[in-house]
């Protein structure tokens, strides 16, 4: 396995964690679909942090988690917002 892939894995990872991670700490009830549906949207934000590989090939890799770190929980509130706002639309109005 190449490093940019290693980098890849981890980045999905770290963020399926932090995914995880936010659903322990929330009052919401554990439930499966909630565990899968945040562990993936916590991997897809955190692996936009690869883009920062293309512009930095030899970036730290500690730098790398941090990015994705950031990015995994400011997206994913983000999406989680952005799409609660688009299914009130269609309910409310």
């Amino acid at each position: 396995m190449q490093e940019n892939d290693k980098y890849f894995v981890w980045l999905l990872l770290l963020g399926a964690c932090i995914g995880l991670g936010k659903l322990l700490v929330s009052s919401e009830a554990l439930t499966v679909r909630l565990c899968f549906g945040r562990a993936i949207l916590g991997s897809a934000t955190t692996a936009i942090a690869g883009a920062a590989l293309i512009q930095i090939p030899h970036i730290d890799p500690l730098a790398l988690m941090a990015i994705g770190s950031a990015l995994g929980i400011v997206g994913a509130q983000f999406v989680e917002l952005w799409l609660k706002k688009q299914v009130n639309k269609i309910n409310g109005g």
